[in-house]
């Protein structure tokens, strides 16, 4: 089957709230505890889209996954450095869903101007290291015991990588809520045809 690399909208909160809502209730994945109803993500969504992409993975009109950026730190030494997270539908994990919405959502970070990602992963998850290595980063550590859910201390393991050159002189990243780059972004998914046999 073929998937298309889109934009998120608030139409997109009920799917995903549905394929996040595992890695609340399931298991230690997220350390959220409530899982957020399609009202909370959809202002999440609203929120994320001001600073940079959130994407989602379409397949025959049905949301697969998603992937999104948010600031790794408030102060402005980090305003350069992006922590992503990618989240697929129980139906499509293993296809190459995560793998595509990283690649492209990579792309459009270096497009505004972002340098670094970072990931962190609640342990043990070998589904989440291997995407997370499939596309380049390397794990820099690991917070032991720095989450308490589901009666047992949940360790996390934290990944980098870098996206484009960390130069002496760095322009600051361009935010999504930028009507240039907003049609940059949109220009640029366009261009490349995100689109992605799974």
């Amino acid at each position: 089957m073929a998937g298309i690399i889109r934009l998120a909208n608030a139409a997109d909160c009920v799917a995903f709230a549905e394929i996040y809502r595992p890695a609340v209730t399931d298991s230690a994945t997220s350390f959220e505890i409530v899982p957020p109803d399609a009202a909370e993500m959809s202002r999440r969504i609203e929120k994320r889209l001001e600073w940079a992409p959130w994407l989602a993975y379409v397949v025959d009109g049905s949301v697969a996954g998603y992937a999104y950026g948010s600031a790794f730190r408030d102060r402005p030494a980090y305003q350069w450095s992006v922590e992503v997270s990618a989240y697929v539908a129980a139906h499509t994990r293993g296809k190459g869903v995560g793998r595509s919405l990283y690649e492209t959502l990579f792309a459009l970070l270096v497009l505004q101007g972002f340098r670094s990602v970072y990931a962190g992963i609640t342990l043990p998850n070998a589904a989440s290291v291997a995407l997370h290595t499939s596309v380049g980063f390397t794990q820099v550590g690991v917070y032991r015991n720095v989450g308490f859910k589901s009666g047992a201390w949940h360790d996390v393991a934290w990944f980098e990588r870098t996206i484009a050159p960390h130069e002496s002189s760095p322009h600051p990243p361009i935010p999504l809520s930028d009507e240039a780059m907003q049609r940059q972004v949109r220009n640029a998914l366009g261009r490349q045809a995100r689109v992605a046999d799974i």
